[in-house]
């Protein structure tokens, strides 16, 4: 049989294929997913669990008229390739190239941007209601996993959701459990047999004969209730006002199309529980989902191969080690991750210290809180989050931590840029948000071994303390075994040199220290952001010209603004260049290229001083 694939440019014709070719189809998406994420890295496993998902949509549903609301959104491979964008899949989360997640501005297929979790719901039902106020017939849909459940954002969406009549689907792609023998010949019949308009239009009836005679009605109820709970875990979110279908399969398309197609033409809101499995149709995904989750490069014939090199430690890990080792140290230490255990290194600290590991799942806002309650009681918690995802919990941070002053040490993890992943994941503005907030203090080590010492510094404070560091590995300085701390608030002078000094501020020490011999410049390693060392920093005002601030933050209210505001208290003039994160939001892309482009890389910050202060004096 021909080839499918090559010949779509946009879903509409997949709405008159037969059983036959949609099975074809989904082969064809499923290899083409394969081999462009094996050429150009990213995010396998999910995909590969979505395929039979996206087609089944696409093939039932008017898209884009109807609104497909995809939830983390890494799962939307299968959905790019299928809306016009196969051709430039080999561009993926590349500079210039098409992003690894949902984004309005590339398609008008991707109704709403997602990237962190357990926003569908919320959104499909907007565009639901808003359709519903506008008079259109349409429906929206959203799709969202099992572990974005867990999250309370969706539990507040499906709250709301379950009183509006309105035509809304919310599909949970459950790819945390294996398919159970009820999800087979027997549970797809029932699952069809109770998403037909006969099972509603007799339930319906039923219940307008049976309320006339209340005992009759309530024990068919009773017994209505019992029947489906035998065969679903409906309860919950008939609860919540839903008409729950499933579990199906979510990988059999003689399951998802009926139902999918019944689903379209009940009203009020449905719920579509389907089973999937992470890695579906790549062996070494299935058995490996977590390794397969998001790879670099890979030969697909030969899978992930361990580096021949040693790679250098990344900042994650030293983080990772260092946990473990003040855990063995002190026995009031308890590690907090909401659902990123691999992400922010705490595979090895659950193994040692299963009874001080917590993982909340998706839950920002209550691991913070949770945190809140653990130091109150005498604990000291170190909550691993990574920085982007602290936005999300910055009322707690304020009103359960810091208000209380509470001795909770944060490890943000992926500050600044973070390449591939783009805007969504940046950590650009930690050292703006939390520089403001009473009793918080912000460390910001340089490379490997001040993240050791400075997150054991934060750990010696009797109060909030932030300690952010960017993804991946740095300058590569070895960290030190002992469990030493480097003085609260103070930086160091690295580099002295001439009318120019150079305030760094993180890991950009090591491209200012390197800019800084062309333009014979000071340069301090100022390491802490709040409290700032103020000493330092006006000793080293008065004896230069001009200072330059740099950070990998955004420059709004950073780092760059703590200078100012603290020479302006001193009533000192002083010329001062900010260099950081620009006013704008940061594509996807290889992070080194990308703090090229903004001026941040060695070349880019003595070009930016040359311009702003002349050449050095001879």
């Amino acid at each position: 049989m021909a080839a499918l694939l090559p010949t779509l440019h946009d879903p509409s014709p997949i709405r008159q294929f037969d059983r036959a070719q949609l099975r074809q189809l989904c082969d064809e998406v499923r290899a083409c997913v394969l081999d462009n994420v094996s050429r150009t890295g990213g995010h396998l496993s999910s995909n590969l669990g979505t395929v039979e998902l996206t087609v089944a949509l696409h093939h039932v549903f008017n898209t884009p008229h109807d609104r497909l609301v995809w939830d983390v959104g890494h799962q939307t491979y299968p959905h790019k390739i299928l809306t016009g964008r196969r051709e430039r899949m080999p561009t993926l989360r590349q500079i210039g190239g098409i992003s690894g997640f949902p984004q309005r501005s590339e398609s008008e297929y991707d109704t709403f941007g997602t990237a962190h979790s357990s926003t569908s719901i919320s959104a499909a039902l907007g565009m639901a209601m808003a359709a519903k106020q506008k008079g259109e017939d349409r429906h929206a849909v959203a799709i969202i996993g099992d572990g974005a459940l867990t999250a309370g954002m969706a539990f507040e969406a499906l709250n709301n959701a379950g009183v509006c009549d309105c035509k809304l689907l919310v599909i949970l792609n459950d790819n945390d459990m294996s398919i159970s023998p009820p999800v087979g010949a027997l549970n797809r019949y029932l699952a069809q047999l109770m998403s037909g308009n006969f099972y509603a239009a007799a339930k319906n009836v039923g219940k307008s004969v049976l309320r006339a005679a209340p005992p009759l009605f309530e024990l068919a109820k009773r017994f209505e209730q019992h029947a489906k709970g035998m065969v679903v875990p409906a309860t919950l979110f008939e609860q919540f006002g839903f008409n729950y279908v499933g579990p199906i399969d979510g990988h059999d398309l003689d399951s998802l199309v009926p139902t999918l197609e019944n689903l379209k033409h009940l009203d009020g809101p449905q719920f579509l529980h389907v089973v999937t499995k992470k890695g579906q149709g790549y062996k070494l995904a299935e058995a490996d989902p977590v390794a397969y989750h998001g790879p670099g490069k890979f030969d697909p014939q030969v899978g992930l191969v361990k580096p021949t090199a040693v790679a250098k430690q990344t900042f994650t890990q030293v983080f990772g080690q260092w946990l473990c080792d003040m855990a063995a140290h002190d026995g009031r230490l308890v590690g907090i991750t909401p659902a990123m255990r691999e992400g922010s290194g705490l595979v090895e600290f659950e193994q040692r210290f299963p009874d001080r590991y917590y993982d909340v799942g998706i839950a920002e806002q209550h691991a913070v809180t949770f945190a809140a309650g653990l130091a109150c009681e005498g604990l000291k918690p170190v909550v691993a989050i990574y920085s982007t995802f602290l936005q999300r919990a910055y009322d707690q941070l304020i009103h359960d931590v810091a208000i209380q002053n509470l001795p909770v040490v944060f490890a943000l993890d992926r500050a600044g840029l973070v390449g591939a992943d783009g805007a969504t994941h940046a950590g650009a503005y930690d050292i703006s948000f939390l520089r403001c907030i009473p009793n918080m203090s912000i460390a910001c080590p340089a490379d490997e071994r001040e993240c050791r010492q400075l997150l054991s510094s934060a750990y010696e404070q009797n109060h909030p303390v932030a300690v952010r560091y960017p993804r991946g590995a740095g300058a590569g300085v070895v960290p030190h075994l002992a469990l030493d701390a480097l003085p609260f608030g103070k930086g160091e002078v690295r580099r002295e040199g001439q009318r120019i000094a150079i305030l760094a501020f993180g890991s950009l020490l090591y491209p200012a220290l390197a800019a800084a011999e062309s333009l014979d410049a000071t340069v301090v390693n100022m390491r802490w952001a709040k409290p700032l060392d103020v000493e330092l920093l006006l000793k080293v005002a008065g004896t230069h010209e001009a200072i330059v601030t740099l950070e990998e933050g955004a420059v709004m209210g950073g780092a760059g603004s703590a200078v100012l505001e603290a020479l302006q208290a001193a009533n000192v003039q002083k010329p001062v260049l900010q260099l950081g994160l620009p006013d704008r939001f940061i594509e996807h892309g290889d992070p080194g290229k990308l703090l090229a482009s903004i001026g941040l890389d060695a070349a880019g910050i003595a070009a930016s001083v040359a311009q702003r202060f002349g050449a050095a004096a001879g």
